[in-house]
């Protein structure tokens, strides 16, 4: 048991952790954290139970033998046995959430020799032995086995400004996925981030560039009790000067990242469409952001814009109207798989109701796997629930309607492999479709990064072997995800 005063040296250490304003500052509380918790050391240790570490050191020592020999052959065929982000149980959440910075130093260096391999068998010459079709054919195979990362940034009104901390963290350090979805406000950032270049976005991200045009009007209005709403009028002027009057298509050959935003159907027997370049490539952004934002009863259904095959901007879908992509499908993991490959998960997550239920959770007094299994049951109970719903109320529209829409929320999945929630748990519900000042807005940014900071090393870990097979696989763009973009003329 720790002494009192070590008790209470980790208390004050955590709270200096807690109101950091940079994460340097941050990093070294949470060293300091470890030192004295022990847990540096068990950092230095490579036995645990929670992963097989006997299987990890095999694997390095073997990669850096082949290495040693200079036996490319040897190192090709040791990689080919499999590259995957579970490799000895590396990727348990647990392993990350013990020590306040990093984790086992053994998975760190895995990871590592996993990456210089991979540059090693990049760059060396074709030959016989291993010929460029070789060297394609492993890295497309270890690609597709290894996943991609996916950034998907939830509906949160307002509190959509937390994403902003969160993107802001990510870039800064170089882990931002190129695949990013969102609903409602996170539809909104996620085409801040597909619509502006790296250089465009550092100004928006770190030069405190307002995306709000009235933001100078929002600050000067003197504080009221009934805080000002927004209306279709002034979301539509944000949505405007913030992103581009482009489609999917040419932004993403503009910033290379591949964004998705989610839409609803306003009619019933429709289903959610998910916008991005490769289902509808000529759907304008901006068009499609509106729609996601558009919560039922407060802004007005939208019907989407496209680009016909003239250039000329024209109704997509004349006969439906969307609503608030959050409503069906806030974070929209399985399309996502099924599109790019995606299976490690980064969620920002600032849904009020989805943050409810994740305290909630969080505290209950039961394994996890029972959690698991009450999780599913009330998932079913659910889907039994919009059934009655539909069958019963068809002589109340209107009624039936708002039930479905309750049911479809509340049986989502709102959580991924890494999950990036605020602090707080009350949530002022004026706030949520209100208009922020700026220092609301800067203290919401400063909650998304201080809530990224202790999740980076895991994505870091997560997400390295991925990045420099995309990075490799980039070079030879005949042979990445790029072809399912490639314009038609």
């Amino acid at each position: 048991m720790l002494s009192m005063s070590k008790t209470l040296s980790l208390t004050r250490i955590e709270r200096k952790m807690r109101l950091a304003n940079n994460f340097l500052d941050w990093k070294q509380a949470a060293l300091e954290h470890d030192a004295l918790s022990g847990f540096e050391n068990w950092k230095n240790k490579e036995d645990s139970k929670s992963y097989d570490n006997v299987n990890i050191r095999t694997r390095i020592d073997a990669l850096k033998e082949f290495r040693r020999k200079e036996d490319d052959t040897g190192l090709l065929f040791a990689l080919n046995e499999g590259i995957h982000g579970n490799q000895g149980g590396m990727g348990k959440s647990i392993l990350y959430k013990l020590a306040k910075f990093g984790t086992k130093k053994l998975i760190e260096e895995y990871v590592d020799e996993i990456v210089d391999a991979l540059e090693h068998i990049s760059n060396i010459p074709e030959s016989d032995e291993i010929t460029r079709e070789d060297k394609l054919d492993f890295f497309e195979r270890a690609s597709h086995c290894f996943g991609r990362s996916a950034l998907m940034l939830s509906g949160a009104g307002s509190l959509g400004h937390f994403h902003r901390g969160v993107i802001k963290t990510l870039f800064e350090h170089k882990v931002l996925p190129t695949v990013i979805s969102g609903s409602s406000a996170g539809a909104f950032s996620a085409a801040v981030l597909g619509t502006n270049s790296d250089e465009e976005l550092a100004e928006v991200l770190f030069e405190e560039k307002g995306l709000d045009p009235h933001q100078k009007e929002i600050d000067s209005r003197p504080k009221k009790l009934i805080r000002q709403q927004n209306n279709t009028a002034s979301l539509k002027k944000m949505v405007e000067a913030a992103i581009p009057d482009i489609t999917f298509q040419e932004a993403y050959e503009k910033t290379g990242r591949m964004i998705s935003i989610t839409i609803a159907p306003y009619e019933e027997h429709q289903t959610s469409r998910l916008m991005n370049a490769v289902t509808s490539p000529n759907v304008y952004v901006r068009a499609a952001v509106m729609a996601s934002c558009a919560v039922p009863g407060v802004f007005d259904p939208v019907m989407l814009t496209a680009k016909n095959v003239y250039g000329e901007s024209q109704p997509y879908l004349p006969d439906r109207l969307w609503v608030d992509g959050a409503v069906t499908d806030d974070l929209p993991a399985k399309r996502l798989a099924r599109l790019y490959g995606v299976n490690h998960y980064i969620v920002s997550q600032t849904n009020p109701l989805s943050l409810a239920l994740m305290k909630g959770e969080q505290y209950m007094p039961v394994p996890d796997g029972a959690k698991k299994v009450m999780r599913l049951s009330t998932h079913e109970m659910l889907k039994s629930g919009e059934k009655f719903s539909r069958r019963y109320l068809r002589k109340m529209p209107d009624v039936g309607k708002t039930m479905s829409m309750f049911y479809s929320v509340m049986a989502q999945d709102y959580k991924g492999d890494v999950n990036i929630a605020p602090n707080f748990t009350f949530v002022d519900p004026q706030k949520l479709l209100g208009q922020l000042n700026s220092d609301e807005i800067k203290a919401l940014v400063l909650e998304g990064e201080r809530c990224t900071w202790p999740e980076l090393e895991q994505i870091k870990v997560c997400s390295k072997i991925g990045q420099k097979l995309e990075q490799i696989l980039d070079n030879h763009s005949e042979h990445n995800i790029k072809r399912l973009y490639k314009k038609r003329r």
